[in-house]
Protein backbone atom coordinates (compact mmCIF):
# COMPACT_ATOMS: atom_id res chain seq x y z
CA UNK A 1 0.00 0.00 0.00
CA UNK A 2 1.09 3.56 -0.68
CA UNK A 3 0.51 6.99 1.06
CA UNK A 4 1.76 10.60 0.83
CA UNK A 5 3.96 11.23 3.27
CA UNK A 6 1.73 15.07 3.92
CA UNK A 7 -1.59 13.32 3.90
CA UNK A 8 -1.60 10.09 5.30
CA UNK A 9 -5.65 9.47 4.58
CA UNK A 10 -4.22 9.18 1.01
CA UNK A 11 -3.72 5.62 0.41
CA UNK A 12 -3.59 3.48 -3.04
CA UNK A 13 -2.51 0.08 -3.91
CA UNK A 14 -0.08 1.40 -6.60
CA UNK A 15 2.22 4.05 -7.05
CA UNK A 16 1.61 7.12 -8.22
CA UNK A 17 1.01 10.99 -6.49
CA UNK A 18 -1.11 12.73 -4.20
CA UNK A 19 -4.72 13.86 -5.36
CA UNK A 20 -4.54 17.11 -2.70
CA UNK A 21 -0.03 18.30 -2.81
CA UNK A 22 1.13 16.08 -5.49
CA UNK A 23 4.12 14.83 -3.92
CA UNK A 24 5.10 11.24 -4.90
CA UNK A 25 3.47 8.49 -2.78
CA UNK A 26 5.72 6.12 -0.39
CA UNK A 27 5.37 2.95 0.66
CA UNK A 28 2.76 2.85 3.69
CA UNK A 29 4.06 2.04 7.21
CA UNK A 30 2.71 1.68 10.75
CA UNK A 31 2.24 5.08 12.12
CA UNK A 32 3.43 6.90 9.77
CA UNK A 33 4.12 10.68 10.56
CA UNK A 34 3.93 13.84 7.43
CA UNK A 35 7.35 14.29 6.85
CA UNK A 36 9.30 17.62 7.27
CA UNK A 37 9.31 19.20 3.67
CA UNK A 38 12.57 20.90 4.76
CA UNK A 39 14.06 18.00 2.21
CA UNK A 40 11.18 18.48 0.07
CA UNK A 41 10.67 14.61 0.41
CA UNK A 42 8.68 13.23 -2.71
CA UNK A 43 10.25 15.41 -5.17
CA UNK A 44 13.26 13.48 -5.97
CA UNK A 45 16.93 14.28 -6.12
CA UNK A 46 16.95 17.89 -6.14
CA UNK A 47 18.89 19.36 -8.91
CA UNK A 48 19.56 22.99 -10.75
CA UNK A 49 16.70 21.17 -12.78
CA UNK A 50 14.33 21.05 -9.45
CA UNK A 51 14.30 24.88 -9.54
CA UNK A 52 13.69 26.06 -13.17
CA UNK A 53 9.96 26.32 -13.26
CA UNK A 54 11.13 28.99 -10.02
CA UNK A 55 13.87 30.59 -12.34
CA UNK A 56 11.66 30.99 -14.81
CA UNK A 57 9.22 32.97 -13.17
CA UNK A 58 11.23 35.36 -11.56
CA UNK A 59 13.65 35.84 -14.75
CA UNK A 60 10.59 36.72 -16.31
CA UNK A 61 9.30 39.14 -13.85
CA UNK A 62 12.72 40.77 -13.48
CA UNK A 63 12.83 40.95 -17.80
CA UNK A 64 9.76 42.89 -17.63
CA UNK A 65 10.94 45.13 -14.89
CA UNK A 66 13.80 46.01 -16.78
CA UNK A 67 11.97 46.45 -20.04
CA UNK A 68 10.00 48.96 -17.89
CA UNK A 69 12.88 50.75 -16.41
CA UNK A 70 14.39 51.40 -19.62
CA UNK A 71 11.20 53.06 -21.35
CA UNK A 72 10.66 55.31 -18.05
CA UNK A 73 14.87 55.77 -18.70
CA UNK A 74 13.85 56.75 -22.70
CA UNK A 75 11.26 59.25 -21.34
CA UNK A 76 13.44 60.75 -18.71
CA UNK A 77 11.18 59.23 -15.63
CA UNK A 78 13.44 56.77 -14.51
CA UNK A 79 13.49 56.31 -10.93
CA UNK A 80 14.75 53.77 -8.40
CA UNK A 81 11.24 53.22 -6.28
CA UNK A 82 9.74 52.78 -9.29
CA UNK A 83 11.56 49.83 -10.36
CA UNK A 84 10.97 48.11 -7.09
CA UNK A 85 7.84 48.27 -7.86
CA UNK A 86 7.60 47.29 -11.35
CA UNK A 87 9.09 43.95 -10.30
CA UNK A 88 6.79 43.65 -6.89
CA UNK A 89 3.82 44.12 -9.63
CA UNK A 90 5.22 41.47 -11.67
CA UNK A 91 5.78 39.05 -8.63
CA UNK A 92 2.24 39.80 -6.76
CA UNK A 93 0.11 39.23 -9.69
CA UNK A 94 2.77 35.96 -10.57
CA UNK A 95 2.48 34.21 -7.51
CA UNK A 96 -1.03 35.39 -6.83
CA UNK A 97 -2.10 33.72 -10.29
CA UNK A 98 -0.15 30.09 -9.60
CA UNK A 99 -1.78 30.53 -6.24
CA UNK A 100 -5.33 30.56 -7.70
CA UNK A 101 -4.55 27.55 -10.15
CA UNK A 102 -5.39 25.61 -7.51
CA UNK A 103 -6.90 27.53 -4.76
CA UNK A 104 -8.11 24.50 -2.79
CA UNK A 105 -4.92 22.75 -3.04
CA UNK A 106 -3.18 26.47 -1.70
CA UNK A 107 -5.52 26.78 1.00
CA UNK A 108 -4.88 23.52 2.52
CA UNK A 109 -0.41 23.99 2.26
CA UNK A 110 -1.30 27.49 3.50
CA UNK A 111 -2.81 26.85 6.76
CA UNK A 112 0.10 24.49 7.61
CA UNK A 113 2.31 27.35 8.41
CA UNK A 114 0.47 30.79 8.29
CA UNK A 115 -0.53 31.71 11.75
CA UNK A 116 -4.17 33.39 10.86
CA UNK A 117 -4.71 30.05 8.51
CA UNK A 118 -3.95 27.64 11.12
CA UNK A 119 -6.73 29.23 12.92
CA UNK A 120 -9.35 30.49 10.07
CA UNK A 121 -8.54 28.13 7.15
CA UNK A 122 -10.99 30.81 5.11
CA UNK A 123 -8.35 32.55 4.93
CA UNK A 124 -6.66 31.12 2.61
CA UNK A 125 -8.94 31.25 0.07
CA UNK A 126 -8.64 34.95 -0.01
CA UNK A 127 -4.82 35.38 0.30
CA UNK A 128 -4.10 34.81 -3.45
CA UNK A 129 -6.46 37.76 -4.12
CA UNK A 130 -4.89 40.08 -1.53
CA UNK A 131 -2.15 39.36 -3.69
CA UNK A 132 -3.60 40.29 -6.56
CA UNK A 133 -4.97 42.99 -5.09
CA UNK A 134 -1.11 44.42 -4.34
CA UNK A 135 -0.30 44.17 -7.92
CA UNK A 136 -3.15 46.06 -9.02
CA UNK A 137 -3.32 48.43 -6.72
CA UNK A 138 0.31 49.43 -7.00
CA UNK A 139 -0.38 50.17 -10.98
CA UNK A 140 -3.65 52.13 -10.03
CA UNK A 141 -1.69 54.12 -7.00
CA UNK A 142 2.67 53.81 -7.68
CA UNK A 143 4.36 54.78 -5.22
CA UNK A 144 1.44 54.95 -2.40
CA UNK A 145 2.97 54.91 1.16
CA UNK A 146 -0.26 53.73 2.76
CA UNK A 147 -0.32 50.49 0.67
CA UNK A 148 3.23 49.89 0.95
CA UNK A 149 2.85 49.93 4.64
CA UNK A 150 0.37 47.58 4.46
CA UNK A 151 2.20 45.10 2.43
CA UNK A 152 4.87 45.06 5.20
CA UNK A 153 2.81 44.45 7.83
CA UNK A 154 0.74 41.66 5.98
CA UNK A 155 4.14 40.09 4.37
CA UNK A 156 5.93 40.16 7.50
CA UNK A 157 2.70 38.31 9.21
CA UNK A 158 2.90 35.57 6.78
CA UNK A 159 6.64 35.57 7.25
CA UNK A 160 6.97 34.85 10.52
CA UNK A 161 4.75 31.54 10.26
CA UNK A 162 7.09 30.20 8.35
CA UNK A 163 10.07 31.35 10.70
CA UNK A 164 8.28 29.66 13.02
CA UNK A 165 7.67 26.24 11.17
CA UNK A 166 11.32 26.16 9.75
CA UNK A 167 13.01 27.18 13.53
CA UNK A 168 10.72 23.99 14.83
CA UNK A 169 11.55 21.86 12.38
CA UNK A 170 7.40 21.34 12.16
CA UNK A 171 6.20 19.68 8.66
CA UNK A 172 4.54 22.52 6.74
CA UNK A 173 3.47 22.20 2.72
CA UNK A 174 5.05 25.21 0.99
CA UNK A 175 2.80 26.86 -1.30
CA UNK A 176 4.03 29.70 -1.90
CA UNK A 177 3.82 29.00 -5.97
CA UNK A 178 0.37 27.36 -5.02
CA UNK A 179 0.42 23.25 -6.23
CA UNK A 180 0.55 24.10 -9.50
CA UNK A 181 4.48 23.76 -10.02
CA UNK A 182 6.12 21.31 -7.84
CA UNK A 183 9.07 22.84 -7.26
CA UNK A 184 11.25 22.81 -4.33
CA UNK A 185 10.18 25.27 -2.51
CA UNK A 186 10.37 24.89 1.30
CA UNK A 187 12.19 27.96 2.64
CA UNK A 188 11.25 30.43 -0.97
CA UNK A 189 7.94 31.17 1.02
CA UNK A 190 10.20 32.74 3.77
CA UNK A 191 12.14 34.91 1.08
CA UNK A 192 9.16 35.44 -0.79
CA UNK A 193 7.51 37.28 2.43
CA UNK A 194 10.18 38.89 3.93
CA UNK A 195 11.63 39.82 0.59
CA UNK A 196 8.72 41.63 -0.59
CA UNK A 197 8.42 43.76 3.35
CA UNK A 198 12.26 44.43 2.37
CA UNK A 199 11.53 45.83 -1.14
CA UNK A 200 8.63 47.83 0.08
CA UNK A 201 10.51 49.35 2.94
CA UNK A 202 13.26 50.03 0.35
CA UNK A 203 10.70 51.80 -1.93
CA UNK A 204 9.15 54.20 1.38
CA UNK A 205 12.97 54.42 2.49
CA UNK A 206 14.08 55.75 -1.15
CA UNK A 207 10.77 57.82 -2.02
Amino acid sequence: MYTCPMHPEIIADHPGTCPKCGMALVVKKENVKPKVISSDTGLGELSLKSYMPLITVISIILVTTIALSLRDFAHAVFSIPQTIEYFMIGFFLTFGAFKLMDLNGFKEGYATYDLLAMRVPTYGYVYPFIEIFFGIAMILFPLSVGLLVVEIVIMLFSGIGVGVKIAKKEPFMCACLGTFLKVPLTKITLIEDFGMAALAIAVILLL
